[in-house]
């Protein structure tokens, strides 16, 4: 029986393919063998005593005076303060530092960037895709008859273009092209070529037809970056929100030193009485002694307020993250903006229904609920049989080389097509059942989240309204108290002057001063927040400006520095507003 030259390879030809494709697993980026673990498996592991020891803390090398050593100094005025740089802020300035540095809004600013690309990425699902393969046959039968291959040589080559359809189908166009060499002497062309043109169609008629099933992840990413976005504005008004709070609570921590510092200045005056008094021989010395008293306790008061300051302070710059205004900063803040109180009459019914049509997580249930029918709907869809219509339309070539079957090809003399229909049906299906319940059920149970969410606003609007009164007849109540301990004081102290009082009752009356002192500022604060927390409840802003945001702009630059930058890096983006 004749053989062809061509096929004659051998076992040393087969070994050296089988040694090749086992080399391409050890290429770069391969890995090394492919049977056995490697440390890059493991990405990077740390060492383990930083996983399990804790180590302790010694604070003896931090060690300044003792109690004993610091009891014997006389008590001055606490300076803490002394020698910093001082800023002042007015409360726009810290609205616009937040919108544009602040590092919890610039992390939830990429989330509408990131959806957006999962929305883009569900949309390529329908780009068309250019297939190619290739295939090498060799093959070496035992065969009981001449008029059989036995041994043969087939390359097949089959370029072509597949297109998903909107309508859950695929098209594609191929054009297959082969050589087939063999050993039969009967064969009429040998090696032969043949070129073929192909146009095919698969459309399901059940699960997975129609538009609505697959453009469903479409939808679905389009629900998920308008929730993005509206979680993304509500970010944007609660650290607003936070900033306002930050600053009335630190002008109502600045505004406690100032009571605190008038309340020294009050002891140190009286201090002065006393002595000059003692002196004249008009008061007994445990005057002297009374007023030293008062002096070294309005200090306490001074510490405790100081350190308020810097707590609140450290809290507005963190929340702003200004350019040269971090939280490690010395930089003292002092509060431009001052309250100013006015009582408001508000039309509750109007406030709640503004409050449930604007609030974001309102709004974020709602895109939610229409994500959960798109859901129930796919569930639904993916429940019926897989029946599917396959159809072909074939133009063959054929001839004594790759020209001339092309050539056959074009003049379509030789034509056919294929018409098909497969079907899969489940056996109880009760996976794709249990699937769609769950989903429907999923549905209810947001339903009545929103429910529960609507209640929980509308008492929310109501509370707000409630602590907005309430600190309004605060403020009018501290500031009478303010009025009355100040005659109070200015009464005690003349009946001090005249020998009808003691340095107790004008300590006392000063330190009734300062408490309806810090009772205002507090007030005042908590009214300005109540506002604050009334804008909140909302859905809305305390100011004139409205704001606009954008999405982080994304650019291959950008990607390129997040994919390579180290972890303790930290974008920022900004918010314009109008």
């Amino acid at each position: 029986m004749a053989k062809c030259s061509a096929l004659d390879g051998g076992v040393a030809t087969r070994l050296v393919m089988v040694c090749g494709l086992v080399a391409s697993a050890s290429l770069p980026g391969c890995g090394g063998s492919p049977f056995a673990h490697m440390d890059e498996d493991y990405g990077r592991v740390l060492p383990v005593e930083r996983l399990r020891s804790i180590e302790p803390v010694d604070y003896a090398e931090y060690q300044g005076e003792t109690l004993a050593e610091a009891a014997g100094r006389e008590p001055v005025a606490f300076t803490r303060f002394d020698g910093m740089q001082k800023i002042v802020l007015p409360l726009e300035r810290v609205r616009v530092e937040t919108l544009a540095n602040n590092l919890d809004l610039g992390a939830q600013l990429v989330a509408p960037a990131a959806a957006e690309a999962r929305l883009s990425q569900e949309e390529a699902a329908f780009e068309g895709v250019f297939t190619l393969s290739g295939r090498y046959d060799e093959i070496d039968n035992a065969v009981a008859s001449e008029l059989s291959n036995a041994q043969a040589e087939n390359i097949n080559v089959v370029p072509g273009v597949r297109i998903p359809l909107r309508t859950g189908g695929t098209a594609s166009v191929q054009l297959p092209m082969n050589r087939n060499k063999n050993n039969n002497e009967f064969t009429t062309l040998n090696p032969a070529y043949s070129s073929d043109l192909e146009f095919s169609i698969s459309q399901p008629l059940l699960r997975n037809a129609g538009r609505r099933a697959s453009t469903f992840g479409i939808r679905v990413a389009s629900y998920d970056r308008q929730i993005s976005e509206a979680q993304t504005k509500l970010e944007a008004i609660r650290q607003l929100a936070a900033a306002d709070r930050s600053y009335w609570r630190l002008y109502a921590a600045r505004g406690e030193l100032d009571v605190r510092q008038q309340q020294y200045e009050l002891a140190v005056a009286q201090l002065e009485r006393a002595n000059r008094l003692v002196e004249q021989g008009r008061a007994a010395e445990v005057e002297r002694i009374r007023s030293q008293s008062g002096v070294a306790d309005s200090l306490e008061g001074i510490i405790v307020a100081e350190n308020e300051v810097l707590r609140q302070q450290r809290e507005l710059k963190r929340i702003m993250n200004a350019e040269g205004l971090g939280i490690k900063t010395d930089t003292l803040i002092e509060t431009e903006s001052a309250p100013d109180p006015v009582r408001y009459l508000f039309d509750t019914d109007e406030l709640i229904a503004q409050a449930l049509d604007t609030r974001m997580e309102m709004l974020e249930l709602e895109l939610q609920l229409a994500r959960d029918a798109a859901t129930i709907e796919f569930n639904e869809n993916q429940a019926l049989p897989l029946v599917t219509l396959d159809y072909t339309y074939r133009i063959n070539g054929l001839g004594s080389s790759l020209g001339r079957a092309t050539e056959v090809m074009v003049e379509n003399e030789f034509e056919g097509w294929t018409l098909g229909l497969n079907a899969e049906v489940p056996i109880g299906n009760q996976e794709a059942k249990s699937r769609v319940r769950a989903s429907i059920l999923d549905r209810l149970q947001r339903l009545r989240t929103r429910e529960a969410r609507a209640q929980a606003i509308s008492q929310e609007v109501l509370d707000a309204i409630d602590t907005l009164d309430s600190a309004w007849q605060r403020v009018l109540a501290a500031r009478q108290s303010v009025i009355l301990n100040t005659r109070l004081l200015e009464a005690e102290q003349r009946q001090f002057n005249v020998g009808r009082s003691t340095s107790t009752d004008v300590l006392d009356a000063s330190s009734l001063l300062g408490t309806a002192q810090s009772s205002e500022v507090r007030a005042l604060s908590d009214y300005q927040i109540a506002q604050v927390d009334l804008a909140f409840a909302s859905g809305t802003l305390l100011g004139a400006a409205r704001v606009d945001w954008d999405p982080v702009p994304v650019d291959d630059a950008l990607l390129e520095d997040a994919k390579n930058a180290p972890s303790e890096r930290v974008a920022r983006a900004a918010l314009p507003i109008e």
